[in-house]
């Protein structure tokens, strides 16, 4: 009966949601006209351009671009977008939406080429993202009819690097632009590697279709098609497929060029470096609004990278940071009261629509009312509350540390006990990034109770007493750890989590099985591949048996642990599949052969001098 009526209730949401759908792109239909154009460049290539114009002519609009690799379908000059803008009301307020198939995607012409490097005198490049952003402005405000000649620009994740783009040299139409989610480093810490570690299951299924061979230009119906796994179990699939070289024979022979260039530039070279956008991003003129997720799996590096590098190169700038505890894109694509098994309190998303999206971007293109927010707005989970600072990190922090000890506990000081632990890491049994079968790489990850991995003895874990008062944690997380192996590399992945109290009422909003006294709340969690642990550019091996201090940086954190909580932190040398196996030997891992991959015994220091702790900024 319960599951019968669950099924009513999913039907009736379903029902009730492509209603509003229908609605709403009927509303686009009945108020917008749609024109599609080719906008020539200045090396001669044209881009592909749908233009959504209000039928309204009664006044003059903004014009608000989105460019993107990810099409701007659907494509024909009587066939609609279902929404327009991030989310439905803005298509309600009145702007002239463009969307912009970029270089070498789907029906523009040219080649593609991924975070494409900014044009410099170094490098001689005529055209980049800025210049093809710079002449599409240029030719929309002269050209079409009905604007008022300030142009907003806006984009999630691979558009939100299309967006930062566009404040190298900007146009001077251009007067707002919000990078959301941006890829900013896809070497440090975006989407496809982390602390210099491949992130195997993201790269392999996204490169597989995205970079798949476009010989001439094609619509979204001649696009290629995804990835299915043989079995429905993608850990299984990547250990039966142990190589990074026997991955692209095997499977990859069709997308030649990123995977390619991924095994030829294994460390931080001339390729990253030229690709790392935010070394430009000085005389920014526009005003920003930088816009990101805590939970996002994709690019929370990049949101907080391009916000203090503006800053960092700026002295008079008008740029804004917004992080809510969303997964990628969720400001707008969920209602952000919650996420995974963990509740907010509140709508978080439709608090960022109204607070800060809408009068962005109505103050700065149409002068309409006022946007005085604070320079950085950050909601905490934990406390569940927003909290707005003159900067960020907050000035008003203080650092703190937390030591671990051989007996399990992290401390406020150094422990007395046994100087270390030992225990061993086996790449052919690696740690799972997940919970059970994994099918894909669930979004949930980033804040998913972490009780199935406590239990390995390959996890070294470690927690504080039961805290008499509130902690909460603002800013970078840094885990400073004395090791020792037996081989000469090794990835260490740190995990900051909120384990919740054995009398917790709270409960899931997925599933009332979800047994939530105990939870173990993952906050915060990153990998740094060892050999990296100086210089991303120059890797060192570990020298056998000797002690060696490992510094690893987490992204910023921004979490209330509860007064009746703990703190815990995770330590393991394995995130399976989301992060490729390390060996444990000093090698080219795109070289590695399955023989390669062998055990590794770690020692763990906790005595004076060579104390491994958490280091953190608190409020």
């Amino acid at each position: 009966m319960k599951k019968a009526l669950l099924c009513c209730f999913i039907w009736l949401f379903a029902a009730i949601a492509a209603i509003a759908q229908e609605q709403t792109a009927d509303y686009v239909k009945q108020h917008y006209d749609k024109t599609e154009q080719y906008i020539k460049m200045r090396d001669g290539k044209r881009l592909f351009t749908a233009i959504y114009t209000p039928k309204d002519k009664s006044k003059k609009y903004p014009i608000l671009l989105n460019r993107t690799p990810y099409t701007v379908a659907p494509y024909g000059a009587n066939e609609y977008k279902k929404s327009l803008g991030s989310f439905p009301e803005m298509a309600q307020l009145g702007y002239i939406f463009v969307y912009q198939d970029v270089r070498g995607k789907w029906m523009s012409e040219g080649e593609f080429e991924d975070i494409r490097p900014t044009r410099t005198k170094e490098n001689g490049h005529q055209i980049d993202e800025s210049t093809d952003t710079w002449d599409s402005i240029d030719w929309l405000v002269k050209n079409v009819k009905g604007n008022n000649g300030k142009v907003g620009m806006y984009g999630i994740s691979y558009p939100g690097f299309y967006a930062t783009a566009s404040l190298i040299g900007s146009h001077p139409a251009l007067k707002a632009v919000s990078p959301q989610a941006p890829v900013t480093d896809w070497f440090i810490g975006d989407d496809f590697h982390h602390g210099g570690a491949l992130f195997l299951a993201d790269a392999f299924r996204f490169m597989y279709i995205f970079d798949a061979p476009r010989p001439k230009p094609i619509t979204d119906k001649e696009g290629p098609k995804g990835f299915e796994l043989p079995s429905k179990d993608m850990y299984k699939f990547f250990l039966d497929n142990p190589t990074l070289s026997g991955l692209k024979e095997k499977y990859l022979s069709h997308t030649v060029k990123f995977w390619d260039n991924l095994a030829k530039h294994s460390t931080l070279d001339t390729f990253w470096m030229n690709r790392t956008i935010t070394q430009h991003l000085n005389s920014v003129k526009p005003a920003v609004m930088v816009v990101g997720g805590l939970y996002d799996a994709e690019d929370t590096y990049g949101a907080f990278e391009t916000y203090k590098q503006i800053e960092k190169r700026n002295k008079n700038n008008n740029n804004i940071l917004v992080m809510g505890p969303w997964f990628h894109g969720g400001w707008v694509r969920s209602e952000g009261d919650s996420f995974g098994d963990i509740r907010f309190g509140e709508k978080t998303s439709l608090t960022y629509q109204q607070k800060f999206e809408k009068p962005f971007f109505e103050y700065h293109l149409k002068g309409i009312g006022s946007f005085n927010p604070a320079e950085a707005n950050i909601y905490f989970s934990g406390s569940n509350q927003w909290q707005h600072f003159s900067q960020w990190p907050p000035k008003d922090v203080v650092q703190d540390e937390l030591y671990l000890s051989a007996d399990g506990k992290l401390a406020d000081s150094p422990q007395q006990g046994e100087p270390f632990v030992e225990y061993h890491s086996d790449p052919n049994k690696p740690v799972p990034s997940q919970e059970g079968i994994i099918v894909n790489r669930t979004r949930e990850y980033m804040i998913a109770d972490q009780r199935f991995a406590a239990n390995r003895p390959d996890v070294m874990v470690f927690e504080t007493e039961v805290l008499e008062k509130d902690l909460t944690m603002a800013g970078p997380v840094t885990a400073d750890l004395w090791v020792s192996m037996t081989g000469t590399d090794a990835d260490f992945i740190v995990k900051l989590i909120d384990v919740y109290p054995d009398s917790s009422s709270v409960s899931s909003p997925i599933s009332k099985d979800v047994v939530m006294p105990n939870y173990q709340m993952l906050v915060r969690g990153e990998v740094l591949r060892g050999k990296f642990r100086n210089s991303f550019s120059e890797p060192e091996p570990f020298t056998p048996n000797q002690v060696t201090q490992v510094k690893v940086n987490l992204p910023d954190v921004a979490h209330t642990f509860k007064k009746g909580h703990k703190i815990m932190v995770q330590i393991q040398h394995s995130w399976f599949p989301l992060v490729d196996r390390n060996p444990n030997n000093f090698m080219d891992i795109y070289q590695a052969k399955e023989s390669d991959f062998v055990k590794n015994t770690h020692r763990l220091y906790f005595e004076k001098g060579k104390a491994s702790k958490l280091v953190f900024e608190k409020l």
